[in-house]
């Protein structure tokens, strides 16, 4: 079955940087688009980055823009996220997603990954 599974997350200073893991298995990796969403305690899950099959294409939510970056390793079925200037309001729990084909910002996604928390401290 398609497993998921996230890594990376954890406490760090305002500023500070970190670069999260999302390890695939069980589906063809280069088939598939992956995408980074968030929630914050007592709010909606919200996208944060997305990444075509070709990984030409990237796209960012405007809180992120400039300070994220997602990346993909076909060689590890990988898909990452670099965090840096991290802010307070970045705290969240972190999902990996993996849609097939193409890519999109919406949650439409049809596989999802358990989380990771980061939590940016002031």
């Amino acid at each position: 079955q398609v497993q998921l599974i996230e890594s990376g997350g954890g406490l760090v200073q305002a500023g500070g940087s970190l670069r999260l893991s999302c390890a695939a298995s069980g589906l063809t990796f280069s088939s598939y688009a992956m995408g980074w969403f968030r929630q914050a305690p007592g709010k909606e899950r919200e996208f944060v980055a997305a990444i075509g099959r070709s990984a030409i294409s990237t796209y960012y939510a405007d809180s992120v823009k400039g300070r994220f970056t997602i990346s993909t390793d076909n060689a590890k079925n990988t898909v990452y996220l670099q965090m840096n200037s991290l802010k307070p309001e970045d705290t969240a729990v972190y999902y990996c997603a993996a849609r097939w084909l193409v890519v999109t910002t919406t949650s439409e996604y049809r596989y999802w990954g358990q989380g990771t928390q980061v939590t940016v401290s002031s």
